[in-house]
């Protein structure tokens, strides 16, 4: 009985989010093309007939424009671009949901440790984190994924721990804003230990801003793996957006006037970052307890 009045007011914390988030129509917006966006994504292999990454007995000819039987017409092997596209949404969305997980683990990591302890271990870290943060984070990516094997999980790694600094810094400023409040001394005068003070009380309290950064962090990490695949150092044997784009560009789409090769890749990209951005702002909105939120 004891977890009933608490599972109550989740509900009721979840429901009053709930209500402020639907205020925001650019986040409606936004959250409604994330949902269509990644429904389609699941049900490829029901939506789409055999298996696009073959290149031989394809049901199309090379670069058909868009009709009744191929919407979205064909790239240079025949294949049907529509079915590429859907198949397409399951490796960048993965890419980019995965990358930003990790990037903002490490990032919220950095920035708890750093503004908890202070001192010279503090300033150490701070020091490696303005190092990344003035690197160019693609620049990184690209070196990362040239030494390392070309396969998903060399592009998730090359992106998460390249574009973390920026989550360390502001999880580092809201972590000292957190422990200079009253109930934190009184925490630790009652013996509270360093693992306490940050597991139970500063995580918590950070959680929101690190919700908003992640599902900003999508969008960027969505447009790098894109990046990364168009300049030819993402997997081969799998089909995302950006590798779409570079086949393209190999196969001369943009000289020769085959712009729907092009467009439905580019702006699939363009699509879901603006949709993950706009959901982001409105959660920024929604979770800043400047704004009041529940009143």
């Amino acid at each position: 009985m004891s977890g009933s009045p608490a599972r109550a007011r989740r509900r009721e914390a979840a429901a009053r989010l709930w209500r402020a988030y639907r205020a925001h129509r650019a986040g409606l917006f936004g959250l409604g093309v994330l949902v269509l966006i990644a429904a389609a994504a699941l049900a490829a292999p029901l939506l789409v007939e055999g298996d696009v990454r073959k290149v031989t007995g394809t049901p199309g000819g090379p670069l058909e424009p868009p009709s009744a039987r191929f919407p979205l017409g064909t790239d240079q092997f025949g294949r049907p671009l529509l079915g590429l596209l859907l198949w397409g949404a399951r490796i960048s969305l993965t890419v980019g949901l995965l990358a930003a997980a990790l990037s903002v683990a490490i990032g919220a990591a950095v920035g708890i440790v750093a503004g908890h302890y202070g001192g010279w271990f503090a300033t150490l870290l701070m020091r490696i984190t303005d190092w990344f943060l003035v690197m160019p984070t693609l620049v990184l990516a690209i070196v990362l994924a040239t030494v390392m094997s070309r396969d998903v999980w060399t592009v998730i790694v090359a992106i998460g721990v390249t574009s973390w600094p920026t989550t360390a810094r502001l999880v580092r400023a809201q972590t000292i804003a957190v422990e200079s409040r009253p109930y934190i001394e009184r925490a630790k005068a009652l013996g509270g230990g360093h693992r306490h003070i940050m597991g139970r009380h500063v995580l918590p309290n950070v959680l929101p801003l690190v919700l908003a950064q992640t599902t900003l962090g999508i969008s960027a990490a969505i447009l790098t793996e894109a990046t990364l695949a168009f300049l030819g150092l993402g997997d081969p044997m799998v089909i995302s957006w950006g590798g779409m784009l570079q086949e393209a560009r190999e196969a001369g789409a943009v000289s020769s006037g085959h712009w729907w090769y092009l467009a439905p890749p580019g702006l699939a990209i363009a699509l879901v970052a603006l949709a993950f951005t706009l959901c982001g702002r409105a959660i920024e909105k929604v979770l800043d307890p400047r704004l009041g939120v529940g009143r």
